[in-house]
């Protein structure tokens, strides 16, 4: 039996018990970095399999390590990202969160479950063939900022230091059997932007005496529009929303202060700064004009995902001799974030999607709702096409 069939046959065989460390992960989810639980049912799935690994990394992070013959000849590093979501579960399933208002709406529980697997079938087979498989564990995708950073910092892309990196996230848009890819520039970077506009609140029946920030405040979005619509180059994406308004008045009170709360993505380094700059300086400009004044911080998050065109096509052949050609979608640019962006920003890196739609079964929930779910089939093609990845890369590298 060649490698590619062995890989699919132990998928296939494995997929019982991957499907019960899901589930547990899904029943028992922790928010980001107190992910000690699911850290220490981690290790001792590891434990079981006779694989060494570091814990604690970035407090609740794991590193481990597969070896196989000439292990020093190359090395490739899968990621799984571990925190679940503070979202109230609607799903009438038994593995239902035991949590209340913690879910694993973005499917971690999903990551996590197949590199276990893809461990399990990693180490099986190590005698067949060469270099290191580093496993990466990481805590606090969903918050600045991001586990991915806290890791690196710590030493994670060092000894051994990685040739290339490969992660992988549920995606509802494709069905189950089928993954998607995009080469180069996938995912936006993000920033959070908070505005607290200043006035003089007072009676809103006497408005002349006040200074209105909900009015500033109004003007300032609307102003803030035009970064985007009138500044940014056509050809580089960017996004600026405001998802939060606050001001503590009443029907009849006009308060002294409104907090404005966004976010800004984008794809160019150096119009971020720019567009950083321009959002400042609008702001106050419109809130002093206007009699009043703000003060604007602008907290730098993840940087944008890009792909490496070398891998992303390796990637792309390999998939398609796992799946078939069929069954391997090209992928659109995407405004959405990931903190595997600061692994794409230090060494090759590839970041893929794994269908989990269902239609039939009702599966077709989006990431981040409280009826977030997947076809549990897809833990097999998870675990196995990582695998297959991974090995593949290995065999390249050597050859390189």
């Amino acid at each position: 039996m060649d490698l590619l069939a062995k890989i699919k046959q132990l998928a296939g065989e494995y997929l019982e018990e991957v499907v019960f460390f899901r589930r547990h992960f899904h029943a028992t989810p922790e928010l980001s970095m107190k992910e000690f639980q699911t850290a220490e049912y981690i290790a001792s799935r590891l434990e079981e399999m006779g694989i060494s690994f570091k814990s604690g990394v970035a407090e609740t992070g794991i590193v481990a390590m597969i070896e196989g013959q000439n292990p020093s000849s190359a090395v490739v590093a899968l990621r799984a990202d571990m925190d679940a979501l503070p979202i109230h579960e609607q799903n009438r399933v038994e593995y239902k969160s035991a949590i209340p208002g913690v879910m694993h709406a973005c499917g971690h529980d999903v990551h996590m479950a197949s590199l276990l697997g893809t461990a399990k079938i990693l180490n099986e087979l190590r005698q067949q063939w060469n270099g290191t498989v580093k496993l990466i564990f990481q805590p606090s995708e969903e918050n600045y900022p991001g586990g991915a950073s806290l890791m690196i910092n710590e030493g994670v892309l060092d000894n051994p230091r990685p040739d290339a990196m490969f992660g992988q996230h549920v995606f509802p848009g494709l069905p189950a059997g089928k993954v998607g890819i995009r080469s180069g520039r996938y995912m936006a970077s993000t920033d959070e932007v908070y505005i607290t506009v200043k006035g003089r609140g007072g009676h809103a029946a006497t408005p002349q005496l006040n200074i209105d920030p909900v009015v500033i405040a109004s003007h300032i979005v609307l102003a803030l529009q035009q970064i985007v619509s009138r500044n940014a180059t056509p050809y580089i994406p960017s996004v600026l929303s405001f998802g939060r308004i606050i001001g503590e008045g009443q029907t009849n009170v006009i308060p002294d202060e409104v907090k404005l709360d966004g976010t800004f993505r984008t794809f160019d380094e150096e119009w971020r700064e720019k567009a950083h700059l321009r959002i400042r300086e609008t702001a106050v400009f419109v809130a002093q004009g206007m009699g009043g004044d703000c003060d604007v911080f602008i907290d730098n998050g993840y940087p944008f995902l890009v792909n490496d065109e070398r891998l992303a096509a390796n990637f792309r052949e390999w998939a398609s001799e796992y799946l078939g050609r069929e069954n391997v979608e090209e992928l659109e640019l995407s405004m959405t974030a990931e903190d595997f962006a600061n692994y794409s920003q230090k060494i090759d890196a590839c970041f893929y999607r794994l269908g989990i739609r269902n239609v039939e079964k009702g599966i077709t929930s989006n990431l981040h709702t409280p009826t977030f779910d997947i076809d549990e089939k897809a833990l097999e093609t998870g675990m196995g096409l990582m695998t297959w990845v991974a090995l593949r890369e290995l065999a390249a590298r050597q050859k390189d």
